[in-house]
C-alpha cells in the first residue's frame, strides 16, 4: 500500500532519460497544435498588407497590424524553436536539457501567441465596429485566453499540490 501511495505522490518510477523521452513526446504533441495555429494565423496576417483596403486603414490600425505581424513572427519563432533545438542536440545525450529549453520556448511562444491573438482581435474589431466596444471585447477575450491557458492549469496544479501534501484519511503524520 505504501508503494502505491508513493507512486501517487512521486509519479512514475522512471529514469531521467525515460522521463525526458516521455516529456519530449508530450511536448511534441502540444507543439503540433500550437505550431499549426500560429502558422495559420501568421500566414493570414502576411496577406493583409497586400489587400487594397490596407492603405485605407488609419495610422493607428496600421501600427497595430505591424505589431501583430511582429508578435506573430516572434510566436512562430519560439514555437518552432524546439524543433531546431532538438535537431541540433540530437545524439549528444542532452535530452533532459533539450526538454527544459524546449518547454521554456513553448511557454514563451504561448505568451507571444496570446499577444498576437489579442492584437489581431483588436485590429479586426476596430475595423468592424469602429467604436470603443472593440476594446472591451478584446479585454474580455484576453481574459478568456488567460483563464483557459494559464489560470485554470495553474489552479489545478496548485490544488493537486495541496492534495499531495495532505495525508490520506486515517493516516498518521
Amino acid at each position: 500500500m505504501e508503494s502505491s501511495d508513493q507512486a501517487k505522490r512521486y509519479g512514475r518510477q522512471e529514469s531521467e532519460e525515460e522521463r525526458a523521452d516521455r516529456r519530449w513526446s508530450d511536448l511534441l504533441q502540444e507543439l503540433r497544435v500550437a505550431q499549426t495555429g500560429v502558422q495559420l494565423l501568421f500566414g493570414f496576417l502576411l496577406t493583409v498588407v497586400f489587400q487594397p483596403r490596407f492603405t485605407t486603414l488609419s495610422q493607428t490600425d496600421q501600427n497595430i497590424y505591424l505589431a501583430t505581424v511582429l508578435l506573430g513572427a516572434s510566436a512562430a519563432g519560439a514555437l518552432i524553436g524546439p524543433v531546431s533545438f532538438h535537431r541540433l542536440l540530437t545524439g549528444r545525450r542532452l535530452k533532459p536539457e533539450t526538454v527544459v529549453w524546449a518547454s521554456r520556448l513553448t511557454m514563451t511562444g504561448l505568451i507571444l501567441l496570446l499577444f498576437t491573438m489579442t492584437s489581431a482581435l483588436l485590429l479586426i474589431l476596430r475595423v468592424v465596429l469602429r467604436n470603443e466596444l472593440a476594446l472591451w471585447l478584446v479585454i474580455a477575450m484576453t481574459f478568456w485566453f488567460v483563464l483557459c491557458w494559464f489560470i485554470l492549469p495553474l489552479w489545478t496544479r496548485a490544488r493537486h499540490a495541496r492534495e499531495m501534501e495532505e495525508p490520506p484519511a486515517g493516516a498518521e503524520r
